[in-house]
């Protein structure tokens, strides 16, 4: 009966290995685009911008203060983890009388890590209304200009989200007042769009070596 038993192991769990990762590749092989052509913030702010670069773009508008939390959990779980890659980049959009408050800011960030991957855009309300609109997603900002929200846009400018997510379906943003959010949606979604684009630069330069 034991025989039976270790042999029966042996044949069915390499079958149910198999069909685990199998149903990982599909999970995890693109992350879809929800919005092909989003904002570039360049437009309001020379210094920084979005093309080229996957970025983790929020909205802090005028309530800087208020927001330094959410920056704080952001930082903690998404960017001590990614911050090393090249291509990654935090922009934070604040209106332009916020110039002090996002010193005070970088200040408090620069005592939990390098943060010069951090860049903050400057622009009027209208101006940071304009980028968040083009994101088109079901979210709003408040009466501040800002959202608790954090988006995932791509180098080609296209919004990445879920379109399946247990919780709300078409999930466009993240929550950074929600650790577990960051936690269990936010760094799979990331971990997801960095292992693409890697497997799109092996396949590029395994085909100009042909």
């Amino acid at each position: 009966m034991k025989k039976k038993i270790v042999l029966a192991v042996l044949f069915i769990l390499p079958v149910v290995v198999y069909l685990f990762f199998a149903s990982g590749v599909n999970n995890f092989g693109r992350l879809p685009i929800l919005t092909e052509k989003v904002a570039d913030v360049a437009r309001i702010d020379p210094n920084v911008q979005l093309k080229d670069k996957i970025t983790i773009l929020g909205f802090l508008g005028n309530d800087v203060a208020s927001k330094q939390g959410n920056a704080f959990n952001l930082n903690q779980k998404i960017y001590k983890r990614f911050g090393e890659f090249n291509d990654f980049q935090m922009v934070m959009l604040v209106t332009e009388d916020q110039m002090g408050k996002v010193e005070d800011l970088k200040s408090e960030l620069g005592k939990l890590s390098d943060i010069d991957k951090w860049h903050f855009a400057f622009g009027n309300p209208d101006e940071i209304e304009t980028i968040f609109e083009s994101l088109e997603t079901n979210i709003d900002l408040d009466d501040s200009y800002s959202t608790p929200n954090v988006f995932i846009v791509d180098k080609d400018l296209k919004l990445r989200g879920r379109t399946d997510d247990e919780d709300e379906g078409t999930k466009y943003g993240f929550d950074t007042s929600l650790v577990a959010e960051l936690n269990n949606k936010m760094v799979d979604d990331i971990k997801i769009i960095l292992a693409e684009y890697r497997l799109a630069l092996k396949k590029n330069n395994a085909d100009r070596s042909k």
